[in-house]
């Protein structure tokens, strides 16, 4: 009997289970610029961005000032993710860094503002 109960409860289990994977969304995509100019700029845009629940991955480049963001559109959106990495000390098109933030950023992390 208790096997058989054990049994059930695994299966319904599983069942759920697998249902819940099976209709979770893909994670969605998007790309917006970034002010930075170096490595730990990088580490920080990144980080910031990687931190947020919701966030599959975020990769942004040195080079073209670019970010990549994977991320589940159920549990954060593209504007959460622009205002985590303003609070960072980084622009974004939609949110500005505080200029209190911006100003203890390492020198070599100073980019050119547009206010």
């Amino acid at each position: 009997m208790k096997i058989k109960m054990f049994a059930a409860v695994l299966f319904v289990s599983f069942l759920f289970g697998t249902n819940t994977i099976l209709s979770a969304a893909p994670p969605k995509k998007a790309s917006f610029t970034v002010a930075g100019n170096c490595g730990m700029c990088k580490k920080r845009i990144e980080k910031a961005s990687s931190g947020l629940e919701g966030v599959v991955e975020a990769v942004w480049s040195t080079e073209t000032k670019k970010i990549v963001v994977k991320y589940n559109a159920d549990k954060v959106s593209v504007s959460d993710i622009k205002k985590k990495i303003a609070a960072v000390g980084h622009d974004t098109d939609e949110f500005k860094a505080s200029s209190e933030v911006y100003d203890k950023l390492p020198g070599c992390c100073l980019y050119d503002r547009m206010r």
